[in-house]
Parts: C-alpha cells; sequence; structure tokens
C-alpha cells in the first residue's frame, strides 16, 4: 500500500524543543515508522524550510520524506502558513497525478485543507488527524489566540468533507462531535509507540510499591514541552471533577541536553509540581 502522510509544519526530521516541534512531529514520525515496518509505503510532505536540504529523504525502511517548496524556504510560524497552502496544495497535486497513493492522511487543519485541495479531483481517500482543535484553543486563549481566522470554518468543512478522522484522545472525539462528526467518521483513537520514550526509571506499569500502604496514592505523569500548551496547566488539576483521588501531581519535561548518541532524542526529567 501507498501512503501519502501531510504533516505540512511538522516535519518528522525536525529538531524537537521549538515552539511548533514537537508532539505532532514525534507522532507522524513513530506512525509512519511503524506503517514501513508492516511493508507499506509511505511518503511524508512536508513543507520546505532549508534550501540546502535535499528533496526526498529516506527517514525509516519503507518511508521517506519529500519537502515540498511553498513559500519562502525557511522557517515561518504555522500560523503565518495558510497564504502558502494552496501552493503546498499544488505541488501534492502535481506529485499524486504522477504517482498516485492509495491513500492520504493529513495532519493538522492546514494540512487537511491542502489534502482535500488536491486529492479530492484524483478520486483520493483522505483521513484527517487534527491533533488540535482551533475551537478548543479559541476557547481557552481568546484573544491571545494567534491562529488564522479560517481556521474554525475550515475545520468544521474538514469534518464532514473527509472519509475518515482519527482522533488520539477521547475528549477530541467528543469535540468533533459536537463539531458535527458522526459515530462512524472516526477510525479510532490512535496510539504510537516511540522508542526514544521510556518510563520512569523502575517503573514497570505496576501499581506503585508503596500506594496501598501510602493511602492509595497513585501517580499522574503528563510530558510536555517546556511551552505554554493552548490549555495552560489547569487542563487537569486537584479538586476538579477529572482528578483522581489520592493522586500526586507531577510534571514530566524535557531537557535541553539529550543523552549521549541519542542525536535530537529528549530525556524525560524528574517531576516537580506545578
Amino acid at each position: 500500500m501507498k501512503i501519502a502522510m501531510v504533516s505540512e509544519h511538522a516535519s518528522p526530521l525536525a529538531v524537537l524543543g521549538g515552539v511548533d516541534a514537537g508532539g505532532q512531529n514525534v507522532h507522524v514520525a513513530a506512525l509512519t515508522s511503524e506503517l514501513g515496518r508492516s511493508s507499506a509505503e509511505v511518503t511524508v510532505y512536508t513543507r520546505r524550510q532549508d534550501e540546502q536540504v535535499a528533496r526526498r529523504v529516506r527517514l525509516a525502511p519503507g518511508v521517506t520524506v519529500e519537502h515540498v517548496t511553498a513559500g519562502p524556504a525557511c522557517v515561518l510560524p504555522k500560523d503565518e502558513l495558510l497564504p502558502h497552502m494552496d501552493h503546498f496544495a499544488a505541488e501534492l497535486h502535481r506529485s499524486w497525478a504522477e504517482q498516485r497513493p492509495d491513500i492520504v492522511h493529513a495532519h493538522f487543519w492546514m494540512s487537511g485543507r491542502a489534502s482535500m485541495a488536491a486529492g479530492n479531483p484524483l478520486g483520493l481517500p483522505v483521513v484527517q488527524t487534527f491533533h488540535a482543535l482551533g475551537v478548543v484553543k479559541r476557547r481557552h486563549q481568546g484573544i491571545r489566540d494567534t491562529s488564522p481566522p479560517e481556521r474554525l470554518k475550515t475545520e468544521e468543512a474538514l469534518v464532514r468533507s473527509v472519509d475518515r478522522i482519527v482522533a488520539t484522545c477521547t475528549d477530541e472525539v467528543f469535540e468533533l462531535s459536537r463539531l458535527g462528526a458522526h459515530a462512524f467518521d472516526f477510525g479510532g483513537a490512535l496510539w504510537c509507540r516511540h522508542p526514544h520514550l521510556r518510563a520512569p526509571r523502575g517503573h514497570r506499569g505496576a501499581p506503585h510499591p508503596n500506594g496501598d500502604a501510602a493511602g492509595g496514592r497513585r501517580d499522574l505523569w503528563d510530558l510536555a514541552r517546556l511551552v505554554r500548551p493552548p490549555a495552560g496547566w489547569c487542563a487537569v488539576t486537584p479538586g476538579s471533577p477529572i482528578w483522581p483521588r489520592h493522586c500526586e501531581r507531577r510534571r514530566s519535561s524535557c531537557s535541553d541536553r539529550p543523552p549521549r548518541g541519542c542525536g535530537d532524542r529528549r530525556r524525560i526529567a524528574g517531576g516537580t509540581g506545578h
């Protein structure tokens, strides 16, 4: 099977840790690598951000990253990329007309917009993963939200027009349902393992060794970059309806310095309160 993976701003080759280089990059890299191991032929289409990078770069067995020229070949904030998405879509259409994929999987709303514009005339099925929804970002950030004003309407249109939606958590399923998605639109929640992420030392997936003796204490770990997320740090707080009883709050963040020999990997640091 030939799969076209579209991730307009989040290249799986990017060095992690920047404002627009984090979870989606890791997700796309892990997903495509797993698909490559299962004998799929995957091409990841991402916007060119460096003139010196080759047009096609091998990421993993069966996986190639193709850099699409759309706008200046430099790093731009993702909220400034919309004016270049028509050009991006035209390049996708040209590529897919020459080498037709079996299916397209778009990541983020601008990738979905470009994928539908490029794939619809060719009759290609499009699967969409949003990763984050504009309605949620607007709800929590208000006037600080820098998303283009077209985002909300575009996401609503994608919900109604794509062939399938792959959600990454149950909360996203709820929000998408409010936007008009139906149960049959969903391909189910998608989880990807990543070889560079490890549980804290001594953790074996079992209950805390002193949990019962310590009054039933449990640990809830939140792994995130050192940037302010759309919902701030108050998404899960002690006393809220979704906060488990007897749960110790910790924050797990990424170190600035990766372990020797690990390239751009990031190490899980010790938990700190927030």
